[in-house]
């Protein structure tokens, strides 16, 4: 697992690659709040994620929640893959509000 944030011209990018399970669920969650906190656009990457576990696919849900209270653009950069959006269904979350780039 592998999680990145990056700034680049008022948006902030979030790359998650590999399986991201519990385990890494406070790496995630401290990227997330520090992605908020700069107030500016997030962008997220999951094309090179294997595996969203429920707690991340929370994490990502509770962000995307409050970015959107915060009138905080919150996107899906790339591609998602199939595995990653069954997952999503699956789990029950198969309506995320992102809007895809």
């Amino acid at each position: 697992m592998r999680v990145t944030i990056e700034e680049v011209k008022n948006t902030s990018l979030i790359r998650l690659e590999g399986d991201v399970d519990i385990a890494s669920s406070e790496e995630v969650k401290s990227i997330l709040i520090d992605a908020l906190a700069s107030k500016i656009e997030i962008r997220l990457m999951l094309e090179d994620a294997t595996e969203l576990d429920i707690t991340a696919l929370q994490l990502l849900y509770a962000a995307e929640r409050d970015a959107a209270q915060s009138k905080i653009p919150f996107t899906l950069d790339g591609s998602v893959p199939s595995e990653i959006t069954s997952a999503m269904t699956d789990a029950g979350f198969a309506k995320f509000h992102f809007q895809q780039q």
